[in-house]
């Protein structure tokens, strides 16, 4: 029995899905059941990562969890997630986090140092863990949808930087594979995609799939955190992306690692891949009139 925190994230739906095409009883936590769209072949049990004490009569009979948590707190909750677990009998635990700019041994500032503080909470807590440490996420385009549909521009402040963009469904491979089969614990699989892209190649393949000419205009830092605010981002949450700008436009986030190819035997899905799976959301819908 696996169970999987964020069963309705980008990643942890994947996770969900993966787990239960191999057959493997899942326990998927969600804030909102009445909400949430969860497969029917899951147990969904409602819950908050932050109040772990509220679910934890559900992590009896695990084998192990998926964790993702989020925000400048997650260390104490990770360990405290951890704490309930192990007392639950819990003996396995694969946290996804993030990668640093130059592989997993470099420099973790902002969101990454939040992960980083949570990963050492959670090898302290005692029960062996596996840190899943992905790049940017393909499906990050996704923020930018309305620009795309409504202009065709997509915005960002990495300039000419480069980044090996990683496709969900890889990252939640590779935490299934730790999640499943011996062998895992202790070990930190950071993941990218095959292939470091700028900002402009990401506009050119995504056009290519949708059939329309897309124009990446680069733009200042200000004007991205700017962005963010008008999103209603928490002003530490802004602070804590913004700086990653500056890591990219200076190439040190552009390094390829072979931990896919490594854990699941393949090479990593492309962006083109992701494209083409995900073109229709980027089509202008039809206006019908009244």
């Amino acid at each position: 029995m696996i169970f999987v925190t964020g069963a309705t994230g980008t990643v942890g739906r994947e996770v969900v899905k993966l787990l239960l095409d191999k057959d493997v009883p899942v326990r998927a936590l969600t804030r909102d059941p009445s909400k949430a769209k969860i497969d029917s072949r899951a147990a969904v049990i409602a819950g908050d990562t932050s109040k772990p004490q509220t679910f934890a009569k559900s992590l009896r009979g695990v084998d192990a969890l998926f964790t993702v948590v989020f925000g400048p707190s997650m260390a104490e909750e990770e360990a405290e997630l951890a704490r309930v677990a192990k007392e639950a009998g819990v003996k396995h635990i694969v946290k996804l986090s993030a990668l640093g700019p130059s592989g997993a041994t470099g420099e973790r500032s902002g969101i990454a140092a939040w992960h980083l503080k949570a990963e050492k909470a959670l090898a302290a807590s005692g029960v062996p863990s596996t840190i899943v440490q992905p790049t940017a996420f393909m499906s990050n385009v996704l923020f930018q949808r309305e620009p795309i549909v409504r202009m065709g521009k997509l915005f960002s402040n990495y300039g000419d930087g480069k980044l090996p963009y990683i496709h969900p469904r890889d990252i939640a491979a590779v935490a299934v594979a730790a999640l499943t089969s011996p062998g895992h614990e202790g070990k930190e699989y950071p993941v990218t995609g095959g292939e470091a892209l700028g900002v402009a190649d990401l506009a050119q393949i995504l056009g290519d799939a949708i059939g329309r000419k897309i124009e990446y205009v680069p733009v200042t830092d200000e004007a991205t955190a700017q962005t963010f605010r008008s999103h209603h981002m928490p002003e530490e949450i802004v602070n804590a992306l913004l700086p990653f700008g500056a890591i990219v436009r200076s190439g040190r986030a552009a390094e390829v690692l072979p931990t896919v190819h490594n854990v699941l035997g393949r090479e990593p899905l492309t962006f083109a891949e992701w494209s083409r799976e995900n073109a229709s959301v980027f089509q202008a819908q039809p206006v019908h009139a009244a």
